[in-house]
């Protein structure tokens, strides 16, 4: 079951609403968005850290322009067309845009070959541990299963911590590892009112980290206000999503 398409802002608000009005013009970018997607803050964060210009356009869900269709058939934000061919997937578009745009900076891929291999490797940690382990939190009925679950989680958000240099992952600079996992740090909120988390219970490195990249401009100018995530949200609660991720944490599979 889903969520009434009336149910759910049709539109980035708060913040997020000021960044998506300066982002209106024609540009060789285009970022097709869903304003409440983690997956699209990834890249959407990218795009702000590095000044690129890009246009903004936000895809309904339920009603998936044709443009959009014929360029990207699997019908997946975060997408971007860039020079009229499409490109989609998070973590590929933010290394894509380290490429395209190599004269914007600051970089969020080290330059240092072992550092930037070294960033990938918690990337790859983040997206097969962390962000499945909150997933299945979130969607978990059984109270005996969240228990498991929220344990996993702050064990998985531990592991990070500890080699967190601060206040980012790398120390002072911002790299790929913190766009990969900013987006469910700033939506944490739902696992504090309905789950039991707590950042200190991950441990203090992990807590300021945590805190850290929730206060970053690019994170905050890319987060619409709380209250028109509760409708979207409410579905993982009652593990009635039907996105791609929820279908796959559902059935053991890895998110795709």
């Amino acid at each position: 079951m889903g969520v009434p398409d009336e149910h759910i802002h049709p539109v980035a608000t708060g913040v997020a609403a000021q960044t998506v009005a300066k982002h209106q013009e024609p540009q060789d970018l285009i970022f097709y968005a869903g304003w409440f997607c983690p997956y699209v803050q990834r890249t959407w964060i990218a795009l702000e850290e590095r000044g690129i210009p890009y246009q903004y356009k936000e895809v309904n869900p339920y009603k998936k322009e044709k443009h959009f269709l014929e360029i990207n058939p699997k019908g997946l934000v975060p997408a971007v067309e860039y020079q009229g061919k499409a490109l989609y997937k998070s973590l590929i578009l933010t290394e894509f845009l380290e490429d395209a745009y190599p004269e914007y900076k600051p970089n969020i891929l080290p330059k240092d070959p072992y550092t930037r291999a070294y960033v990938r490797i918690w990337v790859d940690y983040i997206s097969k541990t962390i962000v499945p382990a909150s997933m299945r939190l979130t969607q978990a009925q059984d109270p005996e299963k969240r228990k498991e679950y929220l344990q996993e989680l702050l064990n998985a958000q531990r592991k990070l911590g500890e080699q967190v240099k601060g206040p980012y992952f790398l120390g002072e600079e911002f790299s790929l590892v913190d766009v990969a996992l900013a987006p469910w740090i700033v939506r944490d909120w739902i696992s504090v009112k309905h789950r039991g988390y707590r950042r200190e219970d991950a441990g203090e490195a992990f807590k300021n980290y945590a805190d850290n990249l929730a206060k970053r401009p690019s994170v905050i100018n890319t987060s619409s206000d709380e209250e028109h995530y509760i409708p979207i949200y409410d579905r993982y609660l009652r593990d009635e999503a039907q996105s791609e991720a929820a279908k796959a944490v559902r059935q053991g599979r890895d998110i795709p």
